[in-house]
């Protein structure tokens, strides 16, 4: 997938089975339901009158005028049903709930395609809603009411829909063919810049000015850019000679179509969730490696993470943070022990502070320690759990996908004591810390935590953000949602790192 797509590119405030019925419903974009013919046709033949079911000439209209903006959903590539002139109530009742499950818990079920899946999901008793709707004649606002009514579902829905009015293969930021090396003038340096800046490659304040070239005309490929695409090119597995080539454009470029289908498919997992989440609540967003703290529903702190790397991803969990760790100690998993680890010996042990203990290779408490020095408890059966880190240098890669699954906190013992002043076990914390071995300190209430796979969200200033889809999760929610997935640049996994 382009790297734009987890790019800052921001719009305008605006194992996997996948069940036989859902497939079977897939269509071309050329599919289109004949809405105004339907509600003519219906309207006429039944006089206004209600069929068996409560499927009047109102109701009828009703569903076809729903299903025709299903786009504002990002599902106007998928058919819910084959409707001819004079269609039964039977008919018309299966085509509804269909959308009507659709809205309200996704295309998808997320649990065919990921294993563990324990993020709270709605589960509306929709047949009896329905019956309901249809007699008191709101079919319409009963089926608006069941997607996700906050803004950010709002801005991400209209993202879509301005998305797809554009030209599917063209866009603001195409950059053009051709080779480029440092020291070239050329104009598309401009929007490489951009894009570079938007995927955290250069800083935010890289700017242009004194890149132009003597005639004031054209801004210079320097070795500043050409630093930041080496940079771009080791995490995606292109020889990293920082010339612009045809595989480094490729990852750059992307087209309006691209992002519209990356817009669909975050539509789809936002219908996925509960429509209500803890209003005190830690959000990891594992595509951007990325943490939010919201509390009260206020969010008071983001900081970057370093979370599982392809093959060993963090999954999408949410379990509860029930006590801080001091000093914490590690207890190394039998994967990596017989994995990374399988023939180290003594000296190694020694020199990364470990031992073993009834088998298990476990490292002691310390500043070197992979878990650093505090450890955020969570309770779930995946021993996957916040922490701290011996690598701190990490959180300055612009792609922070490394670990066995587990997600490291950047400065952690700072975001511990956020956590223990707002806990009110401040003098607890800092006591367990001052002694030097592992104490627990639990929290009064515990704080569920999130780990959502986003890589298309609002952010901080209320515009689209785009980030790459590093695990290669969208392909299944694309492919249910009717679109062509075509092979994309991913992020690989690099580096040998042992920690969890």
């Amino acid at each position: 997938m382009p790297i734009a797509q987890g790019l800052r590119k921001s719009i305008p405030a605006f194992r996997f089975p996948i069940l036989a019925l859902q497939l079977a419903a897939l269509v071309s974009p050329a599919a289109i339901w004949p809405t105004a013919a339907l509600a003519l046709a219906t309207t006429q033949q039944t006089g206004g009158r209600a069929e068996a079911g409560g499927w009047d000439g109102a109701s009828r209209s009703a569903l076809a005028s729903a299903l025709a903006d299903r786009a504002r959903h990002g599902l106007d590539r998928v058919s819910f049903a084959k409707i001819q002139d004079g269609a039964s109530g039977e008919v018309l009742r299966a085509a509804a709930l269909r959308y009507a499950r659709a809205l309200a818990q996704g295309m998808v079920d997320p649990t065919t395609l990921h294993d563990p899946f324990t993020l709270p999901q709605g589960k509306p008793d929709l047949e009896p809603a329905l019956a309901e709707a249809l007699a008191s004649g709101k079919l319409g606002e009963w089926l608006a009411s069941l997607a996700p009514q906050d803004d950010e579902y709002a801005r991400l829905s209209q993202a879509y829909l301005d998305l797809r009015a554009q030209p599917q293969d063209s866009g603001a930021a195409q950059i053009g063919a051709g080779l480029l090396t440092v020291g070239d003038a050329d104009a598309r340096v401009s929007a490489i810049v951009e894009q570079l800046i938007m995927g955290e490659y250069l800083p935010a304040d890289a700017a242009l000015a004194d890149n132009a070239s003597p005639e004031g005309a054209l801004p210079i490929y320097t070795q500043q850019i050409a630093a930041a695409v080496k940079a771009l090119q080791r995490d995606y597995g292109i020889a990293a000679d920082g010339i612009i080539g045809p595989d480094t454009l490729g990852v750059l470029n992307l087209g309006a179509g691209d992002r519209a289908r990356a817009v669909a498919v975050a539509l789809e997992r936002r219908r996925w969730l509960e429509r209500t989440p803890p209003a005190t609540r830690i959000d990891v967003n594992t595509a951007a490696a990325q943490l939010s703290y919201y509390r009260d529903g206020v969010l008071v702190d983001t900081r970057r993470v370093v979370v599982g790397k392809p093959g060993t991803e963090t999954p999408p969990l949410q379990s509860p943070i029930y006590r801080l760790v001091a000093n914490p100690t590690w207890t190394v998993p039998k994967s990596i022990q017989n994995g990374e680890l399988a023939h180290v010996g003594a000296d190694y042990l020694q020199r990364h502070n470990m031992e073993l203990r009834d088998g298990w290779i476990v490292q002691r408490s310390g500043p070197d320690n992979a878990l650093g020095l505090v450890k955020f408890d969570m309770q779930n059966e995946h021993a996957i759990y916040l922490h701290d880190t011996a690598a701190p240098e990490l959180f300055e890669r612009s792609h922070r996908h490394r670990s066995h699954g587990c997600v490291r906190v950047e400065d952690a013992l700072g975001f511990a004591q956020l956590l223990a002043d707002d806990q009110k076990i401040s003098e607890a914390w800092q006591a367990a810390q001052a002694g030097g071995e592992q104490q627990f300190v639990p929290l009064k209430t515990p704080i569920p935590v999130r780990l959502l796979y986003r890589n298309v969200f609002v952010d901080q200033d209320g515009k689209v953000a785009f980030r790459t889809d590093p695990y290669g999760w969208n392909t299944p929610i694309a492919k249910a949602l009717g679109f062509s997935y075509p092979g994309k640049a991913r992020l690989r996994s690099e580096d040998a790192d042992i920690g969890p």
